[in-house]
């Protein structure tokens, strides 16, 4: 057995036996409603989480742990640990706050309660991002106190809000965060088993689309015919969005391109994503292509009388909410002006239009494919799963990657995590599958200390 072998089957064992202890820690975060959204949950929710983050990560061996205030109000944990001499420094990242529940009534285990069922973990956060904290957590005390690297572990407050907390504070403290190689703990592999490197992220931009025909309402058995109706010319401007094969057509958005990673078969993705039997997918490219390689326009919302209450009447206005997501290659201001462009040339009737953006737009990123790190990381996955890791892309969006880059230009930022499609993230009744936490740990941890090795 080579050296390698050996620290591979030492931490192998030291994870599988810190599963238990990760299930409980798990279990006491996920017991916190943390949903950093004071109309809906108590701040003290996200304050008993951060400090729970702190203590057990100074537990850990990170000696310097403490809350930082973001500016949107929110608290970052950092914890960290110096290099020793001429080691490099790794930067890990995830968040504490978790999405609202949604449906409480559509769970079909306790929210705030992790459940054990049919060998997966069931709670609001349990995967995203909450095991992803585990995952790291896990890696660190499987490796001890005395780290071969510098690390710095930040958790987020606010990341489910978007309102840019963390953003914000990294350009102002920068020399706080600054690593060799950032881990972005907040992704997921293809599927479970299947190590993944998450190797680009869309962009995008969302609109407020409102069309106006009329003064008023009008009765439709009088006026309808000829008074222009603004729903109708709503549903008109909004199927000129999309071909009749499903591919977005926004004029001056090239939708053609290929994804060069893994596949998605289309069984497995029926699966994953709950597609009806006999409806057809949408788009004529490859899966991969449409979800990560190309524009993807959402028509997100709708404000229209409802059936129930509804009258006979030409509605003389309607608006709706649209999220055009965009692949890296794209930028997000000429996206905009693109769909901004297109609706103003195909609204029919000369109906009065109105476009709002929404906040700024976001831009798309790609992690770097080579440098010590990522090679380094692909050894620890394969060496973790049996199995060398493919890669990926995903539909949303993490504006902090983009800061990161930014910020630390010499940095490799790698994104891995737990949050494979059968999670269910941000719906009801998420989960985690408990191998993926012990392997990415176990990946993470090798990682840890081959990484030191192999940039001296």
């Amino acid at each position: 057995m080579t050296t390698d072998d050996s620290r591979t089957a030492a931490l192998r064992e030291r994870v599988a036996a810190l599963m238990p202890q990760a299930k409980i820690d798990l279990a006491q975060l996920v017991s916190f409603k943390s949903v950093a959204d004071a109309r809906l949950f108590p701040p003290q929710e996200c304050e008993k989480a951060a400090h729970w983050v702190a203590d057990a990560f100074a537990a850990a061996g990170l000696t310097k742990a403490g809350l930082h205030e973001t500016p949107d109000g929110t608290s970052a944990v950092i914890a960290s640990r110096p290099a020793p001499p001429g080691a490099p420094t790794v930067l890990l990242y995830c968040h504490y706050d978790v999405q609202p529940p949604l449906n409480e009534a559509a769970w079909h285990t306790p929210v705030w309660e992790l459940t054990e069922r049919n060998g997966r973990w069931y709670g609001r956060g349990a995967a995203d991002c909450k095991g992803n904290l585990i995952m790291h957590l896990t890696a660190l005390r499987a490796l001890g106190p005395d780290l071969p690297v510098g690390v710095i572990m930040v958790a987020e407050g606010s990341e489910e809000q978007g309102t840019g907390g963390l953003e914000r504070f990294v350009e102002v403290n920068p020399d706080l965060l600054r690593a060799d190689a950032i881990v972005i703990g907040d992704c997921g592999n293809f599927a479970v088993g299947e190590p993944t490197f998450t190797e680009t992220l869309r962009g995008g931009v969302n609109v407020v689309v409102t069309v106006e025909t009329l003064a008023g309402p009008l009765h439709s058995g009088m006026y309808g015919g000829a008074a222009p109706d603004a729903l109708a010319a709503l549903i008109h401007l909004l199927a000129t969005l999309r071909d009749d094969k499903g591919n977005t057509t926004v004029t001056g958005l090239a939708n053609d391109q290929s994804w060069p990673g893994v596949q998605y078969p289309e069984q497995r993705f029926r699966s994953d994503a709950g597609v009806l039997p006999g409806v057809a997918l949408s788009g004529d490219g490859a899966i991969a292509d449409m979800l990560w390689a190309r524009p993807a326009l959402t028509v997100l919302g709708i404000d229209v009388p409802p059936v129930v209450g509804s009258s006979a009447a030409i509605q003389p206005s309607a608006r709706a909410r649209l999220n055009l997501r965009i692949p890296p290659g794209i930028d997000p201001d000429e996206a905009n002006k693109a769909l901004v462009a297109h609706l103003e040339a195909n609204v029919p009737w000369q109906a009065k239009l109105t476009v709002e953006l929404e906040g700024e737009g976001g831009a798309a990123f790609r992690a770097g494919s080579d440098g010590p790190a990522r090679t380094a990381m692909a050894e620890a996955l394969a060496a973790s799963y049996g199995k060398a890791p493919v890669t990926q892309g995903q539909g949303g969006s993490i504006p902090l990657c983009n800061v990161l880059a930014d910020t630390y230009p010499d940095a490799e930022i790698m994104l891995i995590g737990v949050e494979e499609p059968k999670c269910l993230i941000h719906a009801p009744n998420e989960s985690v599958d408990p191998s993926e936490i012990e392997h990415l740990a176990l990946a993470e941890a090798l990682f840890l200390a081959s990484y030191a090795e192999r940039a001296r």
